[in-house]
């Protein structure tokens, strides 16, 4: 059995989950203390899962050379190709993102003793770094959703 078709679910879970972990960090301030580190790992993982479908993608097609005798499956697996490339060089940008919000943006913790809170580094900043974490989750959300369908287009309609 070929590794992509079963790496690729790794990537479908975890990008979507990265999204979502950066789009709760960045509209609910109040739990940023517990949110900030599940979205990096989230952020990380989702994106070596990419890496690591793009990469396996690439070596399922190199061990099947005659696919590109077939012009309807091969334009398929072009639009594929194109949106996984994207897909990975956002998740990686996203990655950036990601480490740059956990740095910049603070909030207050529930915690008692006050541990986890952070302060917030500048007031543009974190605008900023708001900003560039939605733009970057919600990119990374379409992507995937994206290349996903591109990928099953390939396989059940060509």
């Amino acid at each position: 059995m070929p590794l992509h078709p079963l790496i690729v679910h790794a990537a479908v879970v975890f990008a979507p989950l990265a999204s979502l972990a950066g789009l709760l960090y960045a509209v609910l301030p109040r739990w940023r203390w517990a949110t900030r580190w599940p979205m990096i790992a989230l952020a990380v993982i989702g994106a070596g899962s990419v890496l690591a479908a793009y990469l396996s993608g690439k070596n399922f097609l190199g061990d099947r050379p005659g696919l590109r005798e077939v012009p309807e499956i091969w334009e398929d697996l072009q639009v594929h190709q194109d949106r996984a490339l994207a897909l990975l060089w956002i998740s990686l940008i996203y990655v950036a993102i990601v480490l740059l919000a956990g740095w910049t943006l603070g909030g207050p913790s529930a915690l008692a003793s006050g541990a986890g809170a952070q302060e917030t580094r500048a007031g543009a900043l974190s605008w900023g770094a708001i900003t560039l974490l939605v733009v970057g989750a919600v990119a990374v959300l379409v992507m995937t959703i994206l290349t996903g369908d591109a990928g099953a287009r390939a396989v059940w309609e060509s």
